[in-house]
Order: structure tokens, then C-alpha cells, then sequence
């Protein structure tokens, strides 16, 4: 399943604009996700808001904003976009546009009930890194449940490789 933006948000408020932001489906937070981080190397706090927002009522402590800062801190230019269909290590993460997430499920991904699992595919790294929504059965809403994987390193672009 693929989610496309034309262009990604910036605040909470350009978040709040997307069709994305329904969260009614569970693919819509994982996306958001990677637009909120994208945000961080520019405004850390709009980035943190969006972060609450797609967590839903799950608390957003200075534990996961130190956890974000921490894997942001050398490879804030480049993870994200690593996330996006087009880009590589070769062109220094450089997507395509629009941008286009792509996630995938696999045979347990509905295993736990009330939970989904995706995957998405970094061109840095060998494997998909899963992704895990929770449903708020009130409102019919996914929200992101964890997602720690997504910002664990991935190979460096060739502009920043000294043995490339």
C-alpha cells in the first residue's frame, strides 16, 4: 500500500489537513510518522506535536523526545528520506516525487487483536522495519503504538561515506 504526499507537513496544523490525519486506517500513522520526523531537522517542537497527535492518548514522554533526539542526531538529513520510493544510498537518499511511502503487511501482521503491523522498507537497510498501530475502538482510529525501529541506522549516503 502506498500513501503519497505532494508535499509533507510541517506542523500539526499542515498534518491536520491531510486526508492522512483521519487515521482511519492503520497504513495513515506509519506515514505521518516519517513526515513528523522529517520535520524535526527544522522545528523539533512542531515535530514533537505531531508525534503526540499521532500517538492518540498514549502519553508522549521526554524518554521518547530524547529517544528521537539521540537516533536523529547524526542522520537527521537522510533517515527519513531513506523511507521514500526513489531514493538511495547512491543519490544520497534523493526520493522521487511526490513522496510516496510504501508499507507492506506480512502473514501475522493482524495477528494481535486491536494491533497491525506493518513494514516499511528503507533503501539503507536489508530488511523492512516494522511499524505497530494500535485501533482506539471509540473513534476507529490507528495510532502509532511503536515504532523504534524506524530511526535504527542505516547504511550512509555516498556524500558522507569517506570510503565511498
Amino acid at each position: 500500500m502506498d500513501i503519497i504526499f505532494e508535499r509533507l507537513p510541517k506542523n500539526l496544523q499542515e498534518m491536520k489537513e491531510l486526508e492522512y490525519a483521519s487515521l482511519s486506517k492503520p497504513e495513515y500513522a506509519p506515514a505521518l510518522f516519517l513526515a513528523a520526523v522529517k520535520a524535526y531537522v527544522t522545528d523539533k517542537e512542531a515535530a514533537y506535536e505531531m508525534i503526540q497527535f499521532l500517538q492518540g492518548p498514549r502519553e508522549f514522554t521526554n524518554a521518547d523526545k530524547q529517544f528521537i533526539r539521540d537516533r536523529m542526531m547524526d542522520k537527521a538529513d537522510y533517515i527519513v528520506e531513506s523511507y521514500f520510493k526513489g531514493s538511495t544510498v547512491e543519490n544520497n537518499y534523493t526520493p522521487t516525487l511526490p513522496y510516496t511511502v510504501s508499507l507492506t503487511e506480512n502473514p501475522y501482521s493482524y495477528s494481535e487483536e486491536g494491533y497491525v503491523k506493518l513494514f516499511l522498507k528503507s533503501a539503507g537497510a536489508d530488511s523492512a522495519r516494522p511499524i505497530k498501530v494500535r485501533l482506539k475502538p471509540s473513534t476507529g482510529q490507528w495510532f502509532l503504538w511503536e515504532q523504534s525501529s524506524i530511526l535504527m541506522g542505516i547504511r550512509v549516503p555516498v556524500s558522507k561515506d569517506p570510503w565511498a
